[in-house]
């Protein structure tokens, strides 16, 4: 997060981790959402800070990047704490 600002909520820096695992992924949106089981206009939507995942969502979304949903909180916290 150098030389950026710091997310002023949660929400946001959730939307911002995601996109960065979902590119580390190499999926697109629409990748995502199908491996997730969701619709693409949610993907989006969460990214850019909008929509709040339940933690159902919160599971898919790390299932289908094969991380642990830990990891997205993680990364989220670090984003809004430092």
């Amino acid at each position: 997060m150098l030389g950026k600002n710091k997310p002023s909520s949660p929400t946001t820096a959730f939307g911002i981790s995601l996109r960065e695992f979902r590119k580390k992924a190499g999926f697109t949106q629409e990748e995502l959402a199908f491996e997730a089981g969701i619709e693409r206009n949610y993907v989006s939507l969460i990214e850019l800070g909008r929509n709040q995942p339940s933690i159902s969502v919160v599971f898919k979304l790390a299932s289908a990047l094969n991380i642990k949903p830990s990891k997205l909180i993680m990364a989220t916290e670090k984003q809004v704490l430092e």
